[in-house]
């Protein structure tokens, strides 16, 4: 009687361990417990949830604060999901905040994650409609990817007629690559372009050189730059020969007058003796006589100073002086 006792007790505790065992299973797996848990509900509105289902995760930051209870259709074929969130969590979800639905790693099952907004503007409520941001379905990818293996196709089909040209000699490029007149005549080209390069910087270094020596204080071109006496004072030498040029243009036009009266004029001396040979001739044999003439008379006053009727008077002349 003894054994059947001892043998019923093991019985009941090993049942007893299995059915903890079996609710615990049932609580991990089915997300049970949040059944004890108090929460709030809000909803989100989605145009497809792309294989959302209830019971799955709803994430804030990385971290879980609630999961998907239920899914219903609306008229425009949209999907309300009905979002359980954990109470005590509440006052850290903004009123403003996005949801997108996402996934679990690459292909993971899907979630919903809450994002953004700002809690300074208050914290979500109960029965809350959460904004949503759309999101990239497998199929929007596929279609991407099948657009993009269309641009590469095209892509690659013009690169291959290309070559072919290029192989060809088709085309600027082509003939560069073919033909050698005239890749050495760009060779050429290339090379005096260089040499004019290096001309060119070497010009610039002298200009710069040039300007350093320009700024340096002492010298002619920074005085002219920099001192503004000697600039006055250039200026006015410069309008003072400019006042000479004028009056030396004024002269030489009166002495144009001047000679051009005496070319026209015959009748005064100088027009007479410009202009009339005869009488430059007669002029020139008067001073002639005259200059014979006054040799003559300094000869005789001489003669009169030694003749003794007149020396006494010559004499007394030279003491007076």
């Amino acid at each position: 009687m003894e054994e059947k006792n001892k043998h019923g007790v093991k019985l009941g505790l090993f049942i007893f361990i299995g059915l903890l065992f079996f609710l615990a299973g049932v609580l991990a797996i089915g997300n049970i417990n949040n059944s004890f848990t108090k929460s709030i509900n809000v909803v989100a509105i989605f145009p497809q949830v792309s294989g959302l289902q209830p019971g799955d995760n709803v994430w804030l930051s990385g971290v879980k604060v609630g999961t998907v209870k239920e899914l219903q259709f609306m008229p425009n074929s949209a999907v309300m999901v009905n979002i359980n969130l954990e109470k005590k969590l509440q006052q850290y979800i903004p009123k403003n905040a996005l949801a997108k639905i996402g996934s679990d790693g690459l292909i993971g099952n899907k979630l919903i994650v809450i994002y953004s907004g700002d809690i300074a503007k208050g914290a979500i409520n109960i029965d809350d409609t959460l904004k949503v941001e759309p999101t990239i379905t497998n199929e929007d990818m596929m279609a991407t990817l099948q657009a993009n293996n269309q641009n590469l196709l095209a892509i690659t089909s013009d690169f291959k007629t290309l070559s072919k040209n290029l192989v060809s000699g088709e085309g600027s490029v082509g003939q560069l690559l073919t033909n050698d007149d005239l890749y050495n005549n760009l060779s050429t080209s290339v090379a005096a372009i260089n040499s004019a390069a290096n001309k060119l910087n070497t010009m610039s270094a002298s200009l710069v050189l040039f300007t350093d020596k320009m700024n340096t204080d002492g010298n002619l071109p920074n005085s002219f730059v920099e001192d503004t006496i000697l600039f006055s004072q250039i200026a006015d030498a410069i309008a003072t020969l400019n006042e000479a040029s004028e009056t030396a243009k004024k002269i030489t036009e009166n002495l144009e007058t001047t000679t051009a009266g005496l070319n026209q004029n015959t009748n005064s001396v100088a027009g007479v003796i410009l202009n009339d040979p005869a009488a430059s001739e007669n002029l020139k044999q008067s001073l002639i006589n005259l200059e014979s003439s006054t040799k003559k008379l300094n000869e005789n006053m001489e003669a009169l100073k030694h003749n003794f009727l007149f020396r006494r008077y010559f004499k007394k002349q030279e003491k007076t002086e």
